[in-house]
């Protein structure tokens, strides 16, 4: 049993003290919130502490944290807790800048203690379903990798202005994907991106619609499309074109029913939002981390995968700026 402390008592943060009160080798001890009340709330429908992030982290008798504060202080967080000889699970991404990213990761590595980053993605049934099948040959050789996400509407810009934008906010967790997939970091990144979704996006400095394509070093490509808004659902599909056959994860629907009559066949709509598309993945994500810090073994998701992702983002955000491709040389994007 490991006693873990939950950093964050948001939306996210309510999602993660479910899966950590649902597994049985996990027990939540305390949580904090920059708004205590926040914390005092959820602590008790867990019977929990509400405490202060500090005392969190300082008290020996925790094993574990689970960072799920604002993005500004991940890296800060990672470090304080790896350094109190406690294994973290933080949400992504690792920061919002690179370079801060890979400091963290210098200052974390002496420490020895396991650092995972929450791409939860990877534990979804059908993703991970799909990623067995190409592990095992299936179709071949994997040549072209298109990752369908589109949001159902966007979120209010004053998130926006604090997210890192949709590169490093949304599309991350594409960038992990086709990453983990194609079991490499790519070698090129090409990205257009334009506000057409909500015109205050753009002027907040960001864009809310894009497609990326990443280039990959044996010539293997991939194609993500990214919106803010998808009036009918949240879309999430992955399509693997392999030399010898197609994989396909199809999105998740509201229902299984078809109704189908002489004026044509009627199905149900994707999932509406993430919380409800994703929530059994969040819970496999645990169980994921619990397992491998009980057992010491290889984290299924590690601090060098989030810095690969935040490299990717980093150079589809300057590729989109700029209107070049952009090279990943020694983990950094570089200018062709």
């Amino acid at each position: 049993m490991i006693k873990v402390g939950l950093l964050g008592a948001g939306r996210i943060g309510n999602v993660h003290a479910k899966s950590i009160a649902a597994n049985a080798q996990s027990q939540l001890v305390a949580i904090s919130d920059f708004v205590p009340a926040a914390a005092e709330t959820l602590a008790a429908a867990y019977g929990a502490k509400a405490r202060s992030t500090a005392d969190i982290i300082a008290d020996p008798s925790i094993d574990a944290v689970l960072i799920a504060t604002s993005t500004d202080t991940h890296s800060n967080l990672i470090e304080a807790a790896t350094a109190a000889g406690k294994a973290v699970l933080c949400e992504k991404p690792v920061d919002l800048d690179l370079e801060r990213a890979l400091a963290c990761q210098a200052a974390t590595a002496p420490s020895g203690r396991p650092v995972m980053i929450g791409f939860n993605r990877r534990f979804d049934p059908n993703f991970a379903a799909l990623k067995k099948s190409f592990d095992a040959g299936e179709i071949g050789k994997g040549e072209l990798l298109s990752i369908t996400s589109f949001d159902p509407a966007p979120p209010p810009v004053s998130y926006i202005r604090v997210s890192g934008g949709l590169f490093r906010d949304m599309a991350i967790h594409d960038f992990d994907m086709a990453c983990w997939i194609f079991g490499a970091a790519p070698v090129a990144v090409t990205a257009v991106g334009s506000s057409i979704v909500d015109p205050a996006i753009g002027e907040a400095g960001d864009v809310d619609t894009a497609v990326i394509t990443l280039h990959f070093a044996d010539g293997r490509i991939a194609v993500i499309k990214n919106s803010r808004r998808a009036v009918y659902g949240y879309d999430q599909r992955i399509e693997l074109l392999g030399s010898d056959g197609l994989l396909q994860a199809g999105n998740v629907l509201e229902s299984s029913i078809t109704k189908t009559t002489v004026q044509g066949a009627i199905g149900a709509k994707p999932e509406y939002f993430f919380l409800e598309r994703y929530m059994r993945s969040y819970e496999m994500e645990w169980r994921a981390f619990v397992q491998a810090v009980t057992t010491q073994s290889a984290l299924p998701v590690s601090l060098q995968d989030g810095v690969n992702a935040l490299a990717v983002a980093e150079a589809a955000a300057l590729s989109a700026r700029l209107g070049k491709t952009v090279q990943l040389k020694n983990g950094r994007p570089v200018l062709a």
